[in-house]
């Protein structure tokens, strides 16, 4: 078995390649070539401890062929950001698709911070305007430097706001993309998305940090932070307002807080989630229809997503000989790896 830690994972793993492999992802995932069960939340004794595990049975390649399972367990620890570490800790479990021996392990901490943004990347790619250029990042953690990097793959910005409710950290995130990206910190929300094109919710707040006055017609919004069913970034009016499109249906209709809420206030039913992703790209569903609509993608994360990705490191890591190798059993077939 091919060990690979987080470090290695970020040397191999760029931003650009990672938003391919997701648009991969999501139409296997929605022409129903995976098969994923919804994932299971084990909850620990702290608040906001859980355990997440998230198995699949995924394609190798594009087109018709054989598939393996992958599995990803990740941790969520809030008290880990107190500690300076990250909140989310994990791994994903290769398994070879020949014997089902294990083929790899992968840190899944950063293997989540870049697939999640790439996923928001493809979204904006398939709903923003073609023109946005004005894009807002409510958050300052990993999601947020890691959106920051994926949405200007797409749509090359021409400001970047960052709000935080820390302002130094807002500040030291701006900091880092200086001669980069055209970064800067702001005091507000208000100020952050006014007039903005692109919004991206990535905080860890319970309670709606983004309402429906803020946003303005035409925007697009990728709202990843809330992937809990009691936990939202959107108000109701929001997202009553909005098109939304999410990563699963299934899944957005039992986890999404953003879309939970306001339907147990009787604002809107499961029709008013159009579509997946993974829809829009197959062209069974339609994406943004009009200049003025607001777009909303509810992001909350698959098990496809971490084992394409995962497979990605897994073959360049395995090409270029980095990595460590484990011998579980004493039955391996090193000739079955690909």
């Amino acid at each position: 078995m091919l060990t690979v830690d987080a470090t290695t994972v970020r040397g191999l793993y760029p931003m650009a390649r990672a938003v391919e492999d997701m648009r991969r992802a999501f139409t296997q995932f929605s022409s129903g070539r995976v098969r994923q069960p919804q994932r299971t939340l084990t909850p620990g004794d702290a608040e906001g401890e859980v355990l997440a595990t998230m198995p699949a049975h995924v394609p190798l390649g594009p087109g018709p062929g054989p598939g393996a399972f992958g599995l990803k367990v990740i941790a969520v620890q809030p008290g880990n950001i107190a500690r300076g570490l990250d909140p989310h800790v994990g791994v994903v479990l290769l398994l070879d698709p020949d014997t089902c021996e294990p083929l790899a392990m992968v840190d899944a901490t950063v293997i989540t911070e870049i697939r999640t943004a790439a996923a928001s990347a493809v979204a904006t790619d398939l709903l923003a305007l073609p023109d946005a250029e004005v894009i807002a990042v409510l958050g300052t953690g990993a999601q947020a430097r890691s959106h920051i990097e994926a949405v200007s793959l797409v749509r090359p910005p021409r400001e970047i706001r960052v709000w935080g409710r820390t302002g130094a950290h807002a500040r030291a995130l701006a900091a880092e993309f200086a001669g980069r990206l055209p970064v800067r910190a702001v005091s507000s929300v208000p100020e952050a998305v006014a007039g903005a094109d692109v919004i991206c919710t990535v905080t860890s707040s319970a309670e709606p940090v983004l309402d429906a006055l803020d946003v303005r017609p035409g925007a697009h919004v990728n709202a990843v932070g809330a992937v809990f069913s009691g936990r939202r970034e959107l108000t109701s009016e929001l997202v009553a307002a909005a098109t939304v499109l999410t990563d699963s249906r299934q899944s957005a209709l039992v986890e999404a807080g953003d879309l939970l809420f306001p339907m147990g206030e009787g604002r809107f039913g499961a029709e008013h989630v159009r579509g997946e992703i993974g829809e829009v790209l197959l062209g069974r569903c339609a994406g943004r229809t009009a200049t003025e609509e607001i777009t909303v993608f509810e992001s909350l994360g698959l098990a496809v997503q971490d084992v394409v990705a995962a497979r990605s490191v897994y073959e360049r890591a395995a090409a270029e000989g980095l990595g460590t190798r484990v011998r579980l059993t004493g039955t391996e077939h090193e000739g079955t790896e690909r």
